[in-house]
């Protein structure tokens, strides 16, 4: 989709490329507003990764404009490195398989390896 046809296009891409992860999502990192977003904005914050959150109902333009962008039709939508990751159920296994740190080792991106381990143990 074209910046023309789709004006949130050009803010999406410049956020997703200025920040080094980014969860577009309902509501705040603080204050999620839906099960899925509460439960990746969880897994983000209780491994401690410094990421940028993106409040997609502030916005209907950018709602639609993200699942657009990334041709994904549902949030949140986490983004490393300016690529798009997945949604609630791709992060979910990731984290419990181990992906989500090698992508983050992969990506210098920080976090706290014992936490991801008691995410890991908790739900084994």
């Amino acid at each position: 989709m074209t910046e023309t046809t789709n004006p949130a296009h050009a803010q999406i891409d410049e956020t997703v490329k200025a920040n080094t992860v980014v969860l577009f999502m309902k509501g705040t990192k603080e204050m999620p507003q839906c099960g899925f977003s509460s439960r990746v904005a969880g897994v983000l914050n209780y491994m401690g990764v410094d990421f940028s959150d993106v409040n997609v109902l502030a916005d209907d333009a950018l709602r639609q404009g993200i699942k657009d962008y990334s041709d994904w039709p549902t949030i949140p939508q986490l983004y490393v490195k300016g690529e798009f990751v997945g949604g609630c159920d791709i992060i979910t296994e990731m984290t419990l398989s181990g992906e989500l740190d090698t992508l983050f080792d992969d990506n210098g991106v920080g976090y706290d390896k014992d936490a991801a381990n008691k995410i890991r143990e908790a739900n084994a």
